[in-house]
C-alpha cells in the first residue's frame, strides 16, 4: 500500500469542512436511478434467453447461487464504499490510494460503453419513428432497400433453397436501417446515415439536459425512465398471454431441466449474467451512492435493487416467451428456431412478432418506448459515472459542471459516428465484444481485492456501522474477504480461456480489428499498474515508513497503526 491520504472532520474521510456535496432531492430519486441503471436492454433480451436455453427454470438454481454469494456483497460493498467517501470511482481509493488506477478502469469502461450503447438507443428511436405509419416498414419485401432473398414466408427448414432467405424484418434492420448492404466490412465504413445520425444527436440531446445540473435533474428524469419499462411490460404481457401459441412459449420457458446442472456451460453463464446484469464495477453505483446523505441505509437499498433487478429479469422472461411462442405457432416452426438473444431479438424477431397483430403500428410504439427507456437510464448511469469520477478528481470542474457535462456527451457522439456508418455495426460489435468484457471483471476483482485485503474488511464494517448504526454480519464479511474474490478470480480465467474472437454472422474480423479490441479492453485494464507505479515513483519516503490518523489505530487486513498526533487531521500512509 502507497498513498498521501488527506481527510477532515465530520462524516467520513471525505467530509470537507468548506464543501457541501450535492445530495438526492428525494431517497426515491436515488432508487429509481439505481433500478433504472441496473434494468437495461440486457434484462429483456439476455436473461430469458439463457434460462430457456440451459434448462429453464433449473437455470435459477445457479443464477441465485451467484446472486447471493456474489452479486449482492459486491452491490452492496460499491454502494457502502461510494456513501462512506462521498467521491466517484477515483476519489473513493483516497482509502487505498495504490488501487486509485481502478478507479480510472471503470470510468474509462463506462466511457467506452457509451461510444456503442447510446447507438442501441438510436435504433429504437429510428424503430419509433418509422412506427408513426399506417403499415410498419418491415411486414412486407417490396422496399427499395429489400434483396431478391427476402421471402414474406418464414422458412426455417434445412433445404438447400432456403439457405439464403430473409425474413422482412431482417431485412429492414440490416439493410433499410444500417445499410449493411453498401459496406464490405470493417475496413469500409463509408460515411455516417444521416437518418441515424440525427437519432443520435436526439439521444444525446435528451442526456445532455438530463445531466447538466446533477443529481437535481437525473432524479427528476427517472421517475418516468425508471418506471416506464415496468408499465409497458405488464400491458405487453397481458396482449401477450392472449396469443395462440403464448401458453406454449412460457412453458418452454420454465421447464425444468436439471440435468442441465452438470453441464459446467450452465454455470458459466449464470455466473456471467450476475456479473454484467447488476452493473458492479462501472463506476455508477459509486457515484449514484456518493450522493445520498451519509447515514442512509445502504444495506436496505442494496438488497430491494438488486432483487428488483433479478425479479425483472424473469419477469420480462414471461413478455418475450409469450412472444416467441406465438410466432413458434404462427409460421409452425419449432420455438428455438425464433429463440434468440441480443438485438437480434429486439429488433427483427420482435418486430415481426407485433407487426402481425392487429392496432400493430401502436404496439410498436409502446414496445420501443419501453425499449428507449430502458436505454436511457443505463445511459444516463454510464455517463453519471465519467462525470461525478473525474469531477470529484479534478475538483476545479464542480464549478464548470455544464460545460464539462457537454464536453464529455459531445465527446461520445463523436465517436459514435463510426457506429452509424454503413459498416457501423462491425465498430458496434467489436466495441461490445471488447470494450466491457474481461476489463470490468478485472477491475471488479481488483477493486474486491483492494477493499478486503488492503484496506480490510473489519475497517471496511467500521465505516458501515458508522454510517447506519449497523455492523456487517458474519457472511457478509466472509464473501467479501474470501468468496467474491475467489469468484471474480475464476470469472477472469474463464474469460480468458474461453474467448472467442467477435464475428457478425458470417463476416470474420480482420486480426487488426482484434488487435484493436484488444487495445481497447488493455487500455483500461493498464490503469491500475500504471498508477501504482506513478504512486511509488512520486511519493516521499521509505516504502516502509507509516504515519496514521489522528483519531487512533488504522486497521488494516495487512497491518496495525499507531497515533498520529497532530492538528491537522492528516494521515499518510507509505506501505508496501
Amino acid at each position: 500500500l502507497i498513498g498521501n491520504l488527506f481527510g477532515s472532520p465530520g462524516p467520513g474521510p471525505a467530509g470537507h469542512p468548506h464543501e457541501e456535496r450535492e445530495t438526492w432531492g428525494k431517497k426515491i430519486d436515488f432508487l429509481l436511478s439505481v433500478i433504472g441503471f441496473a434494468v437495461d436492454l440486457a434484462n429483456v433480451w439476455r436473461f430469458p434467453y439463457l434460462c430457456y436455453k440451459n434448462g429453464g427454470g433449473a437455470f435459477l438454481v445457479p443464477y441465485l447461487f451467484f446472486m447471493v454469494i456474489a452479486g449482492m456483497p459486491l452491490f452492496y460493498m460499491e454502494l457502502a464504499l461510494g456513501q462512506y467517501n462521498r467521491e466517484g470511482a477515483a476519489g473513493v481509493w483516497k482509502i487505498c490510494p495504490i488501487f486509485k488506477g481502478v478507479g480510472f478502469t471503470v470510468i474509462l469502461i463506462s466511457l467506452y460503453v457509451g461510444f456503442y450503447y447510446n447507438v442501441i438507443i438510436a435504433w429504437a428511436l429510428f424503430y419509433l419513428f418509422s412506427s408513426f405509419t399506417g403499415e410498419l416498414p418491415w411486414v412486407h419485401c417490396n422496399n427499395t432497400w429489400n434483396s431478391p432473398n427476402c421471402s414474406d414466408l418464414w422458412a426455417f427448414n434445412n433445404s438447400l433453397n432456403d439457405t439464403h432467405k430473409s425474413t422482412p424484418a431482417a431485412e429492414y434492420f440490416e439493410r433499410g436501417v444500417l445499410h449493411l448492404q453498401d459496406s464490405e466490412g470493417i475496413a469500409d465504413l463509408g460515411l455516417p446515415r444521416w437518418q441515424l445520425t440525427s437519432c443520435l444527436a436526439v439521444v444525446i440531446v435528451v442526456l445532455y439536459f438530463s445531466l447538466w445540473k446533477g443529481v437535481k435533474t437525473s432524479g427528476k428524469v427517472v421517475w418516468i425512465t425508471a418506471t416506464m419499462p415496468y408499465v409497458v411490460l405488464t400491458v405487453l404481457l397481458l396482449r401477450g398471454v392472449t396469443l395462440p401459441g403464448a401458453m406454449d412459449g412460457i412453458k418452454a420457458y420454465l421447464s425444468v431441466d436439471f440435468l442441465r446442472l452438470c453441464e459446467p456451460q450452465v454455470w458459466i453463464d449464470a455466473a456471467t449474467q450476475i456479473c454484467f446484469s447488476l452493473g458492479v464495477g462501472f463506476g455508477v453505483l459509486i457515484a449514484f451512492s456518493s450522493y445520498n446523505k451519509f447515514s442512509n441505509n445502504c444495506y436496505r437499498d442494496a438488497i430491494i435493487t438488486s432483487s428488483i433487478n433479478s425479479l425483472t429479469s424473469f419477469f420480462s422472461g414471461f413478455v418475450i416467451f409469450s412472444f416467441l411462442g406465438y410466432m413458434s405457432h404462427k409460421h409452425s416452426v419449432p420455438l428455438d428456431k425464433v429463440a434468440t438473444d441480443g438485438p437480434g431479438l429486439v429488433f427483427i424477431i420482435y418486430p415481426e412478432a407485433i407487426a402481425t397483430l392487429p392496432g400493430s403500428s401502436v404496439w410498436a410504439v409502446i414496445f420501443f418506448i419501453m425499449l428507449l427507456t430502458l436505454g436511457i437510464d443505463s445511459a444516463m448511469g454510464g455517463m453519471e459515472s465519467v462525470i461525478t469520477g473525474l469531477m470529484d478528481e479534478f475538483k476545479f470542474l464542480h464549478k464548470h459542471r455544464e460545460l464539462f457535462t457537454l464536453f464529455i456527451v459531445v465527446s461520445t457522439f463523436l465517436i459514435s459516428l463510426f457506429c452509424v456508418t454503413n459498416g457501423g455495426i462491425y465498430v458496434f460489435t467489436l466495441l461490445d465484444h471488447f470494450a466491457a468484457g474481461t476489463s470490468i471483471l478485472f477491475g471488479v476483482l481488483i477493486e474486491a481485492i483492494g477493499i478486503a485485503w488492503f484496506y480490510g474488511v473489519d475497517r471496511f464494517s467500521d465505516d458501515i456501522e458508522e454510517m447506519i448504526g449497523q455492523r456487517p454480519g458474519l457472511y457478509w464479511r466472509l464473501c467479501w474477504k474470501f468468496v467474491s474474490p475467489c469468484f471474480l478470480l475464476f470469472m477472469v480465467v474463464v474469460s480468458f480461456a474461453t474467448f472467442n474472437p467477435p464475428n457478425y454472422g458470417t463476416y470474420t474480423f480482420p486480426i487488426w480489428a482484434n488487435m484493436i479490441g484488444w487495445c481497447l479492453a488493455i487500455s483500461s485494464m493498464t490503469m491500475v499498474p500504471l498508477y501504482a507505479m506513478y504512486k511509488m515513483c512520486t511519493l516521499p519516503g521509505k516504502f516502509c515508513d507509516v504515519s496514521l490518523y489522528k483519531s487512533g489505530l488504522y486497521k488494516s487486513g495487512l497491518y496495525k497503526s499507531g497515533l498520529y498526533k497532530s492538528g491537522l487531521y492528516k494521515w499518510e500512509v507509505w506501505f508496501i
